[in-house]
């Protein structure tokens, strides 16, 4: 018996019988030789770790753009605090750790440069409109390794396709990142707010706070205890916690996501994705090999789209200055 093989036989005796067995995965688009020594949604979880896209998650924006500090989050600090929250939570209701894993590292990989402000952009540029989470699955089956994909197993795509709102994930795995993908960036966000001296942790109103708690370290307590405690059938809270999360949701909102002061640079996001969208439209050519690749097979928009939402955050500062920017004429 190889160790994958130990390891499936081990899923069989532990995990709960609601749980997703790699060996009982629905497969990958491209049949593939198992692996001796990793299970299936082992195998995902290392694609995605060692791809590009998900590098780059390092340079793109969380909530601040271009904060200076080097504590604020970024796009893959949220991702680890995502995967670290919905293993714990997997790992309590012994369900797929690994799948719960790959599908929480894998959730943002099509994410925009400069966060939603730059999504909301995108998404005016595009025929059709443009989701970040569909972004996600193109990434992994499209875009990835020179456009050969990842081809990861169905059920890490499904559960990445279905992170944030509309249809639940077919697995319990897949439910446990959408609650965790909420819970990590509501938290970090006030941290970062507290940080940036947006509000302070009194403005946060005393019902939430007694339901929650008024502090990072017990709210995280409170509701991962709360969905372990009664996620029987579904990934879900008690009522009161729920409830008074729900609250917390739109105090941010009005807060944070909607202030003024702390988002007045993401005013200036969407006349510059809209001036590199229409640049790349305008002149394809200067596309590189392998977005030119992808205009030949899905039309020039789809592969300015995903020229443009690969950017890190920087590199589309650089580029929109080499474009737009006139430079001094130096005298040799």
């Amino acid at each position: 018996m190889v160790p994958r093989e130990r390891i499936e036989q081990t899923e069989r005796q532990i995990l709960s019988p609601r749980a997703t067995l790699a060996a009982e995965s629905k497969g990958r688009a491209v049949p593939e030789t198992p692996c001796d020594f990793r299970t299936d949604f082992q195998r995902d979880r290392d694609r995605v770790l060692h791809c590009k896209a998900f590098r780059r998650l390092r340079h793109k924006t969380q909530v601040f753009l271009s904060p200076e500090g080097d504590h604020y989050r970024t796009r893959l600090t949220h991702t680890l605090e995502v995967s670290q929250i919905a293993r714990t939570v997997a790992r309590a209701l012994r369900l797929n750790e690994d799948l719960t894993e790959a599908v929480a590292l894998a959730h943002d990989l099509g994410h925009t440069p400069f966060g939603h402000a730059g999504e909301r952009a995108l998404n005016r540029c595009v025929e059709g409109g443009f989701r970040h989470y569909e972004q996600s699955v193109r990434v992994i089956n499209c875009l990835e390794k020179e456009g050969e994909g990842l081809n990861v197993t169905w059920e890490v795509q499904n559960g990445v396709l279905c992170h944030t709102t509309g249809e639940q994930a077919a697995t319990l795995e897949g439910r446990i990142v959408r609650v965790a993908d909420h819970i990590a960036y509501i938290n970090h966000d006030i941290d970062d707010a507290l940080r940036a001296g947006v509000f302070s942790e009194k403005d946060i109103p005393a019902d939430i706070n007694e339901v929650l708690g008024d502090n990072r370290a017990r709210r995280f307590t409170v509701l991962i205890s709360s969905l372990v405690e009664n996620s029987e059938e579904d990934i879900c809270m008690d009522a009161q916690v729920q409830s008074a999360f729900d609250r917390l949701h739109t105090f941010m909102f009005e807060r944070l996501y909607y202030n003024p002061i702390a988002k007045n640079e993401e005013k200036k996001v969407d006349d510059f994705i809209h001036r590199l969208f229409t640049y790349f439209l305008e002149h394809p050519e200067k596309l590189p090999k392998e977005c030119l690749a992808v205009a030949e097979t899905d039309g020039v928009q789809r592969a300015v789209c995903d020229y443009i939402a690969g950017m890190t955050d920087t590199f589309a500062l650089e580029l929109y200055e080499n474009i737009f920017i006139p430079k001094s004429w130096q005298v040799k």
